[in-house]
Parts: structure tokens; sequence; C-alpha cells
């Protein structure tokens, strides 16, 4: 069984780390490289940045700050926002980041995921979904940062990306974002249940326990958070030592 993966977020706004609730609220948190080689020198396994604006501004994406942290750092990364076009992925990519995480372009153009996933492979193809629930057990797919509701059912358009392509997805569930109240176990089972690629759970991470659950009964191969690590809420060698403690596999330093 592969080692289940935790995956440090960091959201970027004009070359700053940010957080927010519910996608709203945005605070200002750190730097995004210094934050970059705190996580890496701490044991994550992935990280993950966002540009969270680059797609409601209609801009691109922030290369010299893939650059800066992609000297700084030995694992793996994926970068999103803002990424439209074969020719963005490619500048992304070759700028150092492993993965690019592709959200509101995909529902324009879903040949896009097919294109990059010929082009560069699957592995370096990250479909992202930012799903809110609109009914019991009916979750639908927003874009612009949370900002417009494509009506998309999150489920079927996460079969289909991987139909398209995609090398994993990432489930980012809306309700729950920033509450600290647990991740949406039943977002993410449901998702994994449906599609046989990796899934990286995001939204709600409060406590140890809520990574475990989302690991265990969510069915997620990887777990996402943001501001419990930024603030020191969570280290993660406590985490990655509560994990295995519970019988859940994940690499540790040796």
């Amino acid at each position: 069984m592969l080692a289940k993966r935790i995956v440090p977020c960091l959201d970027v706004d004009k070359g700053r780390v940010v957080k927010g609730r519910k996608f709203q609220n945005i605070q200002d948190v750190d730097d995004p490289v210094d934050l970059a080689k705190k996580y890496n020198q701490a044991g994550a396994d992935e990280l993950v940045f966002y540009d969270i604006t680059a797609s409601n501004e209609n801009r691109n994406i922030f290369l010299d700050v893939v650059e800066n942290v992609a000297a700084e750092i030995a694992i793996p990364f994926s970068v999103g926002g803002g990424i439209r076009t074969i020719s963005d992925i490619h500048q992304t990519l070759r700028a150092g980041a492993d993965k690019v995480s592709i959200n509101s372009a995909a529902i324009k153009n879903p040949q896009l995921i097919k294109d990059a996933a010929l082009k560069f492979g699957s592995q370096c193809v990250v479909l992202s979904i930012d799903a809110k629930a609109v009914s019991e057990n009916t979750w639908q797919v927003y874009i612009n940062g949370g900002r417009t509701n494509t009506e998309m059912d999150a489920i079927e358009w996460a079969i289909k990306g991987e139909q398209l392509g995609a090398g994993e997805i990432v489930i980012n569930a809306i309700d729950v974002d920033g509450e600290k109240n647990g991740y949406n176990l039943e977002l993410t089972r449901a998702i994994a249940d449906k599609v046989n690629i990796p899934i990286i759970a995001s939204g709600g991470a409060g406590t140890k326990e809520h990574f475990a659950n989302v690991l265990q009964k969510g069915g997620a191969d990887a777990a996402l958070a943001a501001s419990v690590f930024h603030y020191s809420e969570i280290q993660i060698p406590d985490l990655k030592e509560y994990l295995a403690v519970s019988n859940i596999i994940v690499r540790r330093e040796i």
C-alpha cells in the first residue's frame, strides 16, 4: 500500500501567502519561499501553491515565485491558478513545478486536460475541483476562486477528469474550508469510490483526528491543509507520528 501524503497548501496573492475561511476574509500569513523551506524541513510530502486571484483577475501565474521555491526545496510541489493553456503549463513546469493544478480552465476547456496529459504525462496533471453542497449528497463545481457556480455535478466531473487523463484530483470542500471542524468525508468518499486515481482531500482540517478520518473513512490518498500548519497548531512530525500509531502508513524521517 502506498504511503499517505501530508500536503501543506499555500494560497498566494500578490506574492504573499494568505488564508481565509470559505474562500473569503483573506488574511496575510507569510512569504511563500520561507514557508516552503519550513515545510520541506519539517517532513511534508509535497506542497501545493495556488495563485488564488489569477483566474478571477484573468492574469498569468506567478512564475517568479515558482522559480524561487524550486531553488529552495527538494520535495515535489504543484502549482495552480491562472493556468489556461499548454504554454502556461510548459512554462510552469519549466520554472520548477512538478505538477500543475487546473481548475477553472479545465471546465471551460476540458480538452486542456487531455492535451496536457498527452504532452507532459498524467503524473503532471492535477484536476482541482472546488465543490459546494447544493442538497444532501449532491455537490456542484464552483470556479473563479469559489465565486461562480457552474452547476456541474462534482462527482461526474471527477470521473470525466480521470477519463481525460488527469493523474490525481484535489477536492476542495468550500462548505468546510477554514472552519477546522473536519474534512467533508462524504464528498471525499463519494469521489474516491468512483475514480481510480489518487484523491487529495482539502478543506476543514483542525485536528490530527481529522487527518486520520479523511485518510481512512474518507478514502483519501493525501490530506491537504493550510492554517493548522501555517500557525503551528499542528506540527507535521507530530501529525505523522499520530497517523503511524493509528495504523496509517506515512513517510517518516529515519
